[in-house]
């Protein structure tokens, strides 16, 4: 079977913390799954029918691959390197915050890491576009600029057009919605995510980019999993995953049809 012309993207797909700084941390397994984008590494893989894949297993709380390597702490408590979770939860011992060679080995290691892989993936000439996949809590936490609003279903973000054409994105859409079934408004486009520093930075560089964000409320239900042990109860995550491969199919169909690619 010939793969699909993707690259997927995954970049907080992990809940890992560095052996360097174990000791260094307090945060919760419950805070730590919260600030995560827990599960995507299972739900968006799609390795074996697209032509690249790059996943992280690094937490997102110690370092956030969707971020600019001059987004650091105190300027920017939620940037490469963060102070506290996206819930305002302590992620280090006092005193503990990486500084000065912790910080340049974490960031020389794991981001510099990922974002040589992208750079590698992108040079298959069979790749025509990418595809960042997140996951974004129910109810916007604080530090987001939509706090305390319900979130959509799906979101998808183009930097307003600038990192993939309008168009593009929107058969995307559609494909989400005729493949999960849901309503239009279910799916929107830039609201509440234009797209992060990923998007941006690779957006139409030379391919366009589309940064997709899945609500946690279609996997984390009380039905589906257990708070208690942070663990899903059934095989929701494969349904999923079916499902994403499916949208890629018919998104891949539905650009061949109406642009040719």
């Amino acid at each position: 079977m010939k793969k699909l012309p993707f690259l997927i993207s995954i970049p907080h797909g992990g809940e890992s913390i560095p052996s360097e700084i174990a000791e260094d941390v307090c945060i919760t397994p419950r805070d730590l799954f919260d600030d995560s984008d827990s599960f995507t590494n299972l739900i968006y893989d799609s390795e074996d029918i697209v032509e690249e894949q790059v996943n992280s297993e690094i937490a997102r709380a110690v370092v956030d691959n969707n971020r600019s390597r001059d987004q650091l702490p105190p300027e920017y408590p939620d940037g490469l390197i963060k102070s506290a979770t996206c819930y305002n939860r302590p992620i280090y011992k006092e005193g503990k915050q990486p500084k000065g060679k912790t910080t340049n080995f974490l960031i020389n290691t794991y981001y510099s890491d990922y974002h040589q892989k992208l750079q590698g993936a992108l040079m298959n000439p069979n790749v025509i576009i990418a595809l960042d996949c997140h996951s974004m809590a129910e109810i916007a936490p604080e530090v987001s600029p939509d706090q305390g609003n319900e979130r959509p279903l799906i979101n998808l973000g183009d930097a307003e057009g600038t990192a993939c054409d309008s168009y593009i994105t929107e058969l995307l859409k559609q494909s989400f919605i005729e493949v999960f079934r849901f309503h239009e408004t279910d799916v929107t486009i830039n609201n509440p995510f234009k797209g992060g520093f990923i998007t941006r930075n690779y957006g139409n560089n030379p391919i366009p980019w589309i940064q997709i964000e899945m609500n946690r409320k279609l996997y984390l239900s009380p039905g589906e999993f257990d708070y208690d042990s942070l663990q899903m109860k059934g095989n929701h995550l494969n349904e999923l995953n079916s499902k994403f491969r499916e949208v890629l199919f018919h998104f891949n169909d539905q650009m061949k049809r109406d642009l040719g690619r």
